[in-house]
This record gives C-alpha cells, sequence and structure tokens, in this order.
C-alpha cells in the first residue's frame, strides 16, 4: 500500500537525503534572503516604507543581510556532504536535458522527468540563484561604496540590482510554490531524511 505524501513513513522506510550541515545552509540562506526580500520590498513600495518608517535602518539591515548571504554557503564548504552535493548539482547529464524537455512540454509523466539526487530544475534554479546572489553582492557594493566607480557605473549597477531584485522576487516565489506543493520534499529538508517510496518516484537515478 501506497504512503499518502503527508504522512510521514517509518524509519526503517526512510532513506538520508541531506546532513545537518547541509539543513542548516539552507535555512540560513533562506533567512537571509528573506530579510534581504522583505527589506527591499519596504525600501521600493512607498506604502510599506511609509508604513514602517526608519528607512535608514531598514537600508542598514539589507545591507548586512545582504553581505551576508554567501557565508552559509562558505561555512557549509567545511562540510563533506555538502561538497558532494555542490558536485552533483554542478554535474548536467543527459538525462537532464530529458528532464527539461519534459517540462517545457508539459509531460508530467514519471518516465519522461529522469533525476539523480536532484533534478534538472533544482540544477538550474541553484546555478542561477548562486549567479544572481554574486552579481547582486557585487552591484550593492558599487552602490554602497560610491568611491569604488565612476558616476555611470553606479547609475548601471542600481539598474541592474534593482531589476534583478525583482527578477528574484519572482523566481523566490515560484520555487516556495514548488516547495508547498511537495511536503516530503520539505520533509527531507527539515529532518534530513525522506521515505524511499518518493525517492524512488521523484529520483529514480538517485541511490542513496
Amino acid at each position: 500500500m501506497s504512503l499518502r505524501a503527508d504522512t510521514p513513513a517509518p524509519p526503517s522506510a526512510r532513506v538520508h537525503r541531506f546532513s545537518r550541515a547541509e539543513r542548516w545552509v539552507h535555512r540560513t540562506t533562506a533567512a537571509l534572503m528573506g530579510v534581504c526580500v522583505a527589506t527591499a520590498a519596504v525600501l521600493y513600495i512607498p506604502q510599506l516604507a511609509v508604513m514602517v518608517g526608519r528607512r535608514e535602518l531598514v537600508v542598514r539591515i539589507h545591507e548586512c543581510a545582504g553581505l551576508a548571504l554567501p557565508v552559509p554557503v562558505l561555512l557549509g564548504l567545511a562540510s563533506r556532504a555538502f561538497r558532494a552535493d555542490l558536485r552533483f548539482l554542478n554535474r548536467f547529464g543527459p538525462h537532464d536535458r530529458l528532464w527539461l524537455r519534459a517540462a517545457l512540454v508539459r509531460d508530467k509523466r514519471r518516465s519522461s522527468r529522469p533525476a539523480g539526487k536532484f533534478n534538472a530544475g533544482q540544477k538550474v534554479y541553484a546555478a542561477w540563484i548562486a549567479g544572481a546572489t554574486l552579481v547582486m553582492l557585487g552591484t550593492g557594493l558599487l552602490m554602497w561604496f560610491t568611491h569604488l566607480a565612476p558616476l555611470v557605473w553606479r547609475t548601471s549597477a542600481t539598474f541592474v540590482h534593482d531589476w534583478l531584485a525583482l527578477t528574484i522576487g519572482v523566481v523566490l516565489a515560484g520555487h516556495i510554490g514548488m516547495a508547498l506543493g511537495d511536503p516530503e520534499a520539505r520533509r527531507g529538508l527539515r529532518t534530513g531524511r525522506v521515505s524511499r517510496e518518493w525517492a524512488e518516484q521523484e529520483h529514480p537515478l538517485w541511490r542513496p
């Protein structure tokens, strides 16, 4: 009999997916990203700016959270499990191309979406958000330390920073929406373990 998605599997039917270090990297990064998005909204939406006030404090919180954003990942590199998963995320194989092709044509058959420990969508998201974070950090530094570059560079940095922030907000909303639709994936990030049935269905090429 199959297990319901919202019913935890018994311990004997669960497999290890994420280490404690990996879970803390994800949680801390998510918290810092949430602070960045929330403070950015306060800074750029007039109604929120009026409601919250204390713009200078909000700016400082936004800057500190942005500077701290890469720190959890850098600390996570001390974990062997985290480094191993980064290698998985950085490898794109033939099965990933099949997964993306199926996603583009909205083919939801499990057989058409082969995946290892991470599917192609997760790999693309991880690469994109990592690159976007670095761009946001670089443009943010140009905006913060005005003596680092001429005015035209700072103006361009502001334009890129603002529009990329909006794009990140949209992508994060999609990421959260996908997570809300998969209770077992969320359980894996919370406890480090997932049901064997879920692993076989969603990540058939993964050998835990």
